[in-house]
């Protein structure tokens, strides 16, 4: 297949129930720098579509114009050789009303860009699939990769809490957090049974687990053995961790076995300063004035609901002492 040279551009198209659109735009935001009200957006970031639970598909932009001639000219240019393919219009909910296309029509627009296209189609099992997306009045073509809900199956852990936050809020979370892994050493220093654990380690994210409850550090190695992933959980306070990280994550402690005075959660947050430059807090609880007093201003937030359950999630990043060294901040 003659090498295609892609443009640098991306195309997400997303899903997510109204009750998640705030936690999804906070991912956006994380990953992006930007969100959109629209369940679409284009950036030159190459996020895998599967990292995300609202990212549908991703399209990597090979070739654009101004109307869907420009789309049929370059398209017959493209020479597949030995390699099957098949060309996907996605149905896409979020569209502006000037980018809707029927059903029947996009039809028919893929039957006349696979036909133009040298080499062999293959609807059920192709080399290679490719993409079309009419965006704010330009039309994109490019290879295209669906999402595959990685979450999903880890719903059915080995051990639960009826509390515990849901593999595709926790996946999100773990985004937000973490949007690029590369370099980042990440904690937990609150894991409970280690789902926010689990979809990180499964992204490939450097993060580490640890709890004061002996129960639940068990229940968080057995849950990540069962996925067939690698991670450590220590058993400790998050008072006596000495070493460093990029970012900590707390989903603060509330249910029957671990629930947390607002002078524990302060002392939570406090003990975080000194190991962790970023922090992301789920609270059920308003904590504005905690997250200042330990030291962290507010970057970023969105409520997370689930019915009528909800939380609230907290970017931080540290603050007036984030000069000082580690051991500094220890004293301080």
């Amino acid at each position: 297949m003659k090498q295609l040279t892609p443009l640098g551009g991306f195309i997400y198209t997303y899903a997510y129930h109204p009750d998640e659109k705030d936690l999804c735009q906070l991912e956006m935001r994380a990953f992006f720098a930007k969100d959109t009200e629209e369940k679409i957006i284009k950036s030159t970031r190459g996020i895998d579509p599967s990292r995300s639970p609202f990212i549908k598909e991703r399209i990597e932009v090979l070739f654009e114009g101004a109307e869907l001639a420009d789309i049929l000219k370059q398209a017959a240019e493209v020479d597949m050789e030995s390699y099957t393919f098949k060309v996907i219009f996605p149905k896409i909910n979020g569209l502006a009303l000037g980018d809707k296309v029927e059903y029947a029509e996009k039809r028919e627009i893929e039957r006349q860009i696979g036909f133009v296209i040298t080499g062999k189609a293959d609807v059920h099992n192709p080399d290679v699939t490719f993409g079309l997306i009419p965006f704010e009045d330009r039309w994109y073509f490019g290879k295209y990769l669906q999402s595959e809900s990685v979450w999903f199956k880890h719903q059915r852990k080995p051990r639960e809490y009826s509390t515990a936050l849901s593999t595709r809020v926790a996946r999100a979370i773990a985004n937000i957090a973490v949007p690029d892994p590369a370099g980042v050493k990440a904690i937990d220093p609150c894991c409970g049974i280690g789902t926010v654990l689990v979809e990180a380690l499964s992204m490939g994210i450097d993060i580490v687990g640890r709890d004061i409850n002996p129960l639940v550090v068990d229940g968080s190695r057995e849950n990540i053995a069962h996925f067939g992933l690698s991670g450590t959980v220590d058993l400790g306070a998050i008072a006596d961790i000495k070493q460093q990280y990029d970012v900590a994550i707390i989903d603060m402690p509330y249910n029957l076995y671990t629930h947390a005075t607002l002078v524990e959660q302060q002392e939570i947050l406090k003990h975080a300063l000194p190991f962790t430059e970023k922090l992301l807090v789920v609270t059920i609880d308003p904590i504005d004035y905690m997250i200042e007093d330990a030291g962290f201003t507010i970057t970023d937030r969105c409520i997370a609901k689930k019915a009528l359950f909800l939380r609230e999630i907290l970017v931080c990043e540290r603050t007036d002492k984030s000069s000082l060294s580690v051991a500094e901040l220890q004293e301080a």
